[in-house]
């Protein structure tokens, strides 16, 4: 299976081959294993759950509570000729009915849904009717009351599985505390516990405390010693970066 799934990553994706652990999940998902991965923002999670996909005869369902990455993954797999769809809120039903039908009708190899369409008859109905390979769950942190960005539709999720008994789950996040390793893995009723988990070491980055009263004077000469690329200022709130930007603009610096 292995060598199945590193062809399908180099023909859809154009990698000869896996980074440090993927493959690994992949396996596990493949065999059909309940599997929590623990990987870095930017270590590849969406390889980990579409490359296995691929290799698997059905439709992959993908539970995720951003919009915004719903919409970028399926017009990126429809840009390499994979059959994919969202439904998402502000979607006509005309349009969610045609969704469904292609789930069940075997037309699409990905659905995408947030967490608060599991629980509607509808979505109900149609599951009933569908072959799925996988369910995905993204941002799997947001199922466990002990993690930063809990989410109460994440606990339905569980609920789904008695209309797919025999479909593997893989949970993923960027980020989680041993308790709430275990919290995801209990919410999502894994059949036996399986985690696989990467260093979040990243060599390329350095941290450094400075306690200075003038921010915008630190920010300004830091900006100023910048000869090449971007930076990134990060603050508490949507009003601050407004106003910060509004300020480095008004010094010479685009923001």
């Amino acid at each position: 299976m292995s060598e199945l799934t590193r062809n399908i990553l180099q023909q859809y994706w154009g990698y000869p081959s896996f980074r440090p652990m993927q493959e690994d999940i992949v396996d596990a998902v493949v065999n059909g294993n309940d599997t929590l991965a623990l990987l870095p923002t930017g270590g590849g999670k969406s390889i980990c759950f579409q490359v296995p996909a691929m290799s698997m005869d059905g439709v992959c369902i993908v539970i995720t509570p951003l919009i915004s990455l719903m919409k970028d993954q399926v017009m990126h797999l429809k840009k390499i000729g994979i059959a994919a769809a969202a439904i998402f809120s502000g979607m006509h039903h005309n349009e969610i009915e045609i969704a469904y039908n292609q789930a069940a009708f075997g037309m699409l190899k990905f659905l995408y849904v947030s967490p608060e369409r599991l629980m509607t008859d509808s979505f109900i109905e149609a599951l009933k009717k569908m072959k799925v390979s996988l369910l995905a769950v993204d941002e799997s942190h947001c199922i466990s009351q002990w993690g930063y960005d809990f989410r109460p539709p994440y606990l339905k999720i569980a609920e789904i599985r008695k209309y797919i008994p025999n479909t593997p789950v893989l949970a993923l996040t960027a980020t989680a505390t041993p308790q709430v390793v275990d919290d995801i893995q209990y919410r999502l009723a894994f059949k036996k516990n399986n985690v696989f988990q990467t260093s979040y070491e990243r060599k390329n980055v350095t941290y450094n405390v400075i306690h200075e009263a003038d921010k915008f004077g630190l920010m300004y000469r830091l900006l100023q010693k910048m000869t090449s690329g971007s930076g990134i200022v990060y603050v508490r709130s949507r009003k601050r970066t407004k106003i910060i930007a509004d300020w480095l603009q008004s010094v010479g610096i685009s923001a």
